[in-house]
């Protein structure tokens, strides 16, 4: 199985080797990425990168829908660091038990 991700081209250039080669930004992050095989793509466009070469044109949409879910995955990893830190707890899990002894009655 292989991922790729979308990002956004900023700069295109030529290459050591001739190749055609762009900077993408990932989110936060820029990375050189080879672009010959888009030769259609070009500044603004969105490209989906695999192991640092764009294999196909995609449109802003399909590119923020992506990143949604990118974000979705993150935070779901975020609550399972928590979760194993001991920072929350889940939902179906409910709330910690009284101490017992020295509590109030409750009221009839």
């Amino acid at each position: 199985m292989c991922l790729g991700i979308p990002g956004e081209i900023l700069e295109t250039h030529a290459g050591d080797l001739g190749l055609r080669m762009g900077t993408v930004r990932f989110g936060g992050a820029e990375r050189l990425v080879c672009l010959e095989y888009v030769p259609e793509a070009g500044v603004g466009d969105y490209v989906i990168v695999h192991v640092g070469v764009a294999i196909s044109k995609v449109s802003e949409e399909e590119a923020e829908e992506v990143f949604g879910y990118l974000r979705e995955i993150q935070a779901l990893s975020d609550l399972d660091d928590a979760e194993r830190l001991g920072a929350v707890t889940r939902l179906h899990e409910g709330p910690a038990p009284l101490p017992s002894g020295g509590g109030a009655a409750p009221a009839a």
